[in-house]
């Protein structure tokens, strides 16, 4: 294939990836713009909350990946069946996961006074999360349908599904958090309400397609629920858990750095939450390029075509980078104006507008590494980009930036250049690992 068609291709597959990764974050971005609007301190325990809740649901998330190369690699064996019972076994996997997670989240919520938060923010996000904890299950749940379908190329409806749901979230927080049409006004709970009713409704639309449609009928001889595989397990599992580790070091990371906010001040936790809100919108869509490399690279490696497999992971990564400039520019751009549409505090839109600055710098390594970890897990690759993300955010990144941010004095700025330092590295470092991998399929 010539670039040319390797940018087609990738365009077809990773644009619907990317609006239904899209749709995931625009959830919490749509929660935040109205809560915030409430007044900073419900935004910031929209920020603790989050932090926690996030910690473990993009566990998940990474878990439920796991489905994409193994279905992209049977189905570029051929192997209908076989695809089939990636699914049903990666939906037992990600169902009984959600549960424990949601249990994990519950147990959290009773204990946020331990993490040195002001007393008015605790009381915001402790009955906030026992709501978004139990959309851990649904989400999970759409997650095993949605990878089932994008490993074989089928992007376009989790996408429309995706962005449906960010609609009708969009809805419901506008009736239950100002107390809209009769209903009651809930604040931040509210949203927690809005987020949970739009991602079962998600589930039940996805797994109806998947299970309804003539598109899939093919696959359903291996949608069993008889019979589970223990050695199928094990493969979704050896993939997944090292994944969600992955999105739990980098995610985790930030979700730290929100708690160090706190320390500072509420003020500077919702500035802060702010600019994550605005640097996830474009980590997830880049993260859709991820996903496509997944699934190009796995689809590939399953037909043994190294070639192709390399140059189709080398474009999405020079497309990621092209869109992530662009990002940065609007992060420049509009630092002033974007916290504005969060709240208006003057001292709220200071700190974010300077953490905005932060957040444009690293933005091409947010993308190259995103990306890189998607054609790795494509290679079925795991264990040691998992510990290069280990390394880049815990021991350099968070450490940086607590020295900088509480012993030099730099505040939250100082957070996120710590932040910036361990973003780079991981970029750098899995990016030069699909490298050496590809060369090495390529070399025999």
């Amino acid at each position: 294939m010539t670039i040319k068609e390797h940018l087609k291709t990738n365009v077809n597959l990773a644009v619907p990836v990317m609006a239904s990764q899209l749709g995931h974050v625009l959830v919490g971005v749509a929660d935040n713009m109205m809560v915030g609007q409430v007044g900073y301190i419900p935004l910031a325990g929209a920020s603790l909350g989050n932090a926690i809740f996030y910690f473990f649901m993009t566990f998940g998330l990474g878990v439920s990946f796991a489905i994409t190369p193994l279905v992209g690699f049977a189905d570029g064996e051929g192997n209908i069946k076989q695809c089939g019972q990636v699914l049903r076994h990666g939906l037992v996997v990600n169902t009984l996961l959600g549960v424990v997670l949601f249990a994990i989240v519950m147990v959290m919520a009773n204990y946020l006074h331990l993490f040195g938060q002001e007393e008015v923010v605790v009381e915001q996000a402790t009955p906030y999360m026992f709501v978004i904890g139990f959309s851990m299950i649904p989400f999970l749940a759409f997650q095993s349908f949605r990878q089932f379908a994008e490993g074989l190329g089928m992007t376009k409806i989790p996408m429309a599904v995706s962005v449906s749901a960010n609609v009708l979230n969009i809805g419901l927080n506008y009736i239950l958090i100002y107390g809209k049409c009769g209903a009651p006004a809930m604040g931040l709970v509210g949203a927690g309400m809005a987020t949970l009713i739009a991602r079962i409704a998600m589930a039940i639309v996805m797994m109806a397609y998947v299970l309804r449609s003539n598109r899939f009928a093919a696959y359903r001889s291996g949608m069993g629920l008889r019979n589970l595989n223990i050695g199928l397990i094990k493969d979704i599992l050896r993939i997944g858990v090292p994944a969600g580790f992955q999105f739990i070091f980098e995610v985790g990371a930030f979700s730290m750095a929100a708690l160090m906010m706190g320390w500072i001040g509420a003020a500077t936790q919702a500035a802060h939450q702010i600019a994550i809100n605005l640097a996830s919108i474009t980590y997830m869509t880049v993260s859709g390029l991820g996903a496509a490399a997944a699934i190009r690279v796995g689809n590939q490696l399953g037909q043994k075509n190294y070639h192709t497999m390399k140059r189709a992971a080398l474009t999405l990564i020079g497309m990621g980078t092209a869109l992530m400039i662009v990002f940065a520019l609007i992060f420049i751009i509009g630092k002033d104006y974007l916290p504005l549409l969060y709240n208006h505090k003057p001292e709220v839109v200071q700190i974010a507008s300077g953490l905005l600055i932060v957040a444009a710098l690293f933005q091409i390594s947010d993308g190259v590494q995103v990306i890189s970890l998607g054609a790795l897990r494509g290679m079925k690759d795991v264990k040691i980009p998992t510990l290069i993300t280990f390394i880049a955010y815990w021991l350099i990144a968070l450490p940086v930036g607590y020295f900088l941010a509480f012993k030099l004095d730099y505040g939250a700025s100082g957070i996120w250049f710590g932040l910036f330092l361990g973003l780079t590295l991981a970029g750098i470092l899995v990016f030069f690992r699909f490298i050496k991998l590809a060369n090495k399929f390529k070399a025999g």
